[in-house]
């Protein structure tokens, strides 16, 4: 006689496969991250992430499901043993074979979207080792969901605990690796904290070129900058909420001044700090860490003064 499936057999296999697919893929992402970090392309150009969301995002996914992974796994196989006629229920065989099928696809479609990038000019041992890396994690999920299809771990439970360990571990301290790479969570705020006083300079920086441009003047005290009607006021530095310092020195030059949690250099600009306004330079705005002044001089003939008025015609 057919096993009745019931309600709580469905939510057992139903949730092992959806903490089991979100961690693969999850898994996959982090490394292609690692790999991306390691070998970067200078012929991309999508905005880059200086505190690593996509890769922070992997990271906690894979913190949360693959340890739901592998407890439902083994609360299942658990249960088969106790009740070896559920060997026969088709919720697991469908999800078995789901699963073998898709590890099986994944490797198929992947591999084609990694030639035709590696035909379109893309870097060798990036597209070599996010090869290797496809192979390995869906090859090795194909491999023991066929096994388990088969019946073998059930007949072999403790070869499946020892393969689950193994994938723990092998997950835990690719989770470590993305630590040394973007830093502690603390690391991060600092990092944050960064980003936000280069746009306040920026905010800063337009407004006194403004008025400038306004005045032909530059202004003694970020005070006279202050506009009641539009609401502008100088913003102050977050982490310490203090003023940030301007001096004017000179007819047309003047210098804007922040402490910094770290450096930036030419090699870590895209790493450690955004810069949010459209066409900013990276370059500009490079510092060292600790109290850093930026120096700038007005070219009026890139900011031109503004007409006075409009001459009235006779």
């Amino acid at each position: 006689m057919q096993p009745k499936v019931t309600p709580k057999d469905f939510f057992l296999w139903a949730g092992a496969m959806v903490a089991l697919y979100g961690s693969v893929i999850s898994f996959i992402t982090l490394l292609f991250q690692y790999i991306n970090y390691a070998y970067p392309d200078p012929l991309t150009y999508y905005y880059s992430d200086p505190f690593s969301g996509s890769m922070r995002f992997a990271m906690a996914t894979l913190i949360v499901l693959v340890p739901v992974t592998l407890l439902l796994m083994r609360y299942i196989r658990s249960d088969i043993a106790r009740t070896p006629e559920k060997n026969d229920l088709w919720i697991r065989r469908w999800a078995l074979v789901l699963t073998v099928f898709i590890a099986g696809a994944a490797v198929i479609g992947d591999l084609i979207a990694l030639i035709n990038s590696f035909l379109g000019g893309d870097l060798t041992t990036p597209f070599l080792l996010k090869v290797v890396v496809l192979l390995l994690v869906a090859g090795a999920a194909f491999l023991h969901f066929l096994a388990d299809l088969r019946g073998y771990w059930t007949a072999n439970r403790g070869s499946a605990q020892m393969v689950g360990y193994g994938a723990g571990a092998a997950v835990l301290l690719t989770i470590i690796a993305g630590f040394f790479i973007m830093g502690t969570p603390g690391d991060v705020r600092l990092m944050r904290y960064d980003t936000q006083k280069i746009s306040d300079l920026q905010n800063i920086q337009w407004q006194v070129v403004n008025y400038w441009q306004q005045k032909e003047s530059l202004p003694a005290s970020l005070g006279q900058l202050e506009d009641p009607i539009s609401g502008w006021k100088a913003p102050i530095d977050p982490q310490n909420e203090q003023a940030y310092t301007y001096q004017k020195t000179g007819d047309m030059s003047f210098k804007l001044c922040a402490t910094f949690n770290f450096e930036v250099t030419e090699e870590t600009k895209g790493m450690q700090v955004a810069y949010p306004e459209y066409g900013t330079s990276a370059d500009n705005w490079l510092h060292g860490q600790g109290e850093h002044c930026f120096d700038r001089t007005i070219d009026p003939d890139l900011y031109p003064v503004y007409p006075k008025g409009i001459p009235v015609r006779e």
